[in-house]
């Protein structure tokens, strides 16, 4: 997993592996175990952030399905001007 702008200040890093935990098998599902670490993590995923997330390097929404391997990365929405 990789963690891009705000989102890797917040959590203290830019990445970790883990394997995937019985049950989590979509974007949603890690995003709400990655929550449930508490602290820092509970704040910066929490439902109400907007958060964009995306699979191997592809955007994906909440319901994506996630396969041993995959990368995925989360990141804040970008503005520019």
């Amino acid at each position: 997993m990789l963690y891009f702008a705000a989102l890797r200040e917040q959590l203290g890093t830019a990445g970790e592996e883990i394997e995937l935990p019985a049950g989590v098998s979509t974007v949603a599902a890690l995003r709400s175990h990655l929550r449930g670490r508490g602290g820092a993590w509970q704040l910066a995923l929490a439902d109400g952030k907007l958060v964009r997330m995306a699979v191997n390097q592809d955007m994906a929404p909440p319901a994506a399905v996630l396969k041993a391997g995959d990368e995925v990365a989360f990141f804040p929405p970008v503005t520019g001007g």
